[in-house]
């Protein structure tokens, strides 16, 4: 019989080996995950002794670690904005930056609707639903909203994710390429689409390589295919209401190239850029 002590040396020492980063919180997490406990539970009773298929479990679960697999995806599920959503290999993992489109958006909606005014968002793209579920849970006086995605795969666990936040009424699961199945007319357009080109691969980590879904990272050889598809639909769809905005994540060798395609297609609009945490620019937000 093992102890949680002796298992989480176990897991450190293996995935050290494996080169992994944080061998050790990776080992706590996934020692949590299988007991069903926090890791200053694991850290309080270092003598709990783990049953024999606990530990079997566990040591399935370390191996997939040490090939690579990304810890969301093996222990289910990944904080987002104080919220934690359900992930597996049909989404994207959830990454801090997209915190910045979800801010910006949930600033807009909650200015407009402290105007009397109710608008109408759609975000395309939606993958497991953080976006539209996060705004949802944030401003309640939003009475609904649109999330669009063109993989059957990534809806189904975006509609986990509504029923797991209760949102399920308010945020409408739209089956569609970009904004063509969308219903109405649009005030905000947010957008997390594939940015990452193909020739960024070798840049790219492993375990992201490896385990998640390529149809939601790539684009192109620059990763810029899908946003300019998306944007020449939206100007000339008729979905956009007069003045509406867009919030978009974006690649970091990016802006120049948006620029040029925006000026030609909105000459009046206003575009500016927000960097995110690593001071790339991350955030574009277009006002028609």
């Amino acid at each position: 019989m093992t102890t949680i002590i002796e298992a989480l040396e176990l897991g450190t020492s293996t995935l050290i080996e494996a080169g992994q980063p944080v061998p050790r919180l990776d080992a706590q997490v996934l020692l949590g995950h299988v007991l069903q406990v926090d890791r200053a539970t694991l850290i309080a009773s270092p003598g709990l002794l783990l049953t024999a298929e606990q530990e079997r479990q566990y040591r399935l679960l370390l191996e997939r670690r040490k090939r690579g697999e990304p810890l969301a995806y093996l222990v289910g599920h990944k904080e987002f904005f104080g919220l934690d959503f359900y992930v597996d290999k049909r989404v994207l993992i959830p990454r801090p930056e997209t915190e910045l489109l979800v801010e910006a958006a949930i600033k807009i909606v909650r200015a407009l609707l402290a105007n009397g005014l109710t608008p109408v968002l759609a975000d395309i793209g939606t993958g497991s639903g953080i976006i539209p579920i996060t705004i949802a849970v944030q401003v309640p006086g939003l009475p609904y909203l649109y999330a669009s995605d063109i993989s059957s795969e990534a809806l189904e666990v975006a509609r986990i994710n509504c029923q797991r936040h209760s949102v399920e009424q308010r945020v409408r699961l739209v089956h569609s390429d970009l904004l063509s199945a969308l219903p109405e007319p649009l005030d905000i357009l947010t957008a997390n689409l594939p940015y990452v080109g193909t020739d960024e691969k070798e840049i790219l980590a492993p375990d992201v390589l490896g385990y998640e879904p390529h149809l939601a990272l790539f684009s192109g050889t620059q990763g810029l295919d899908l946003l300019e598809r998306f944007f020449k639909e939206a100007q000339q769809s008729g979905k956009l209401k007069e003045h509406a905005v867009l919030l978009l994540e974006i690649g970091y060798q990016q802006r120049e190239r948006l620029v040029h395609l925006l000026s030609n297609l909105w000459p009046q609009s206003s575009v500016t850029f927000e960097k995110d945490y690593a001071g790339w620019d991350r955030l574009l937000k277009v006002v028609l």
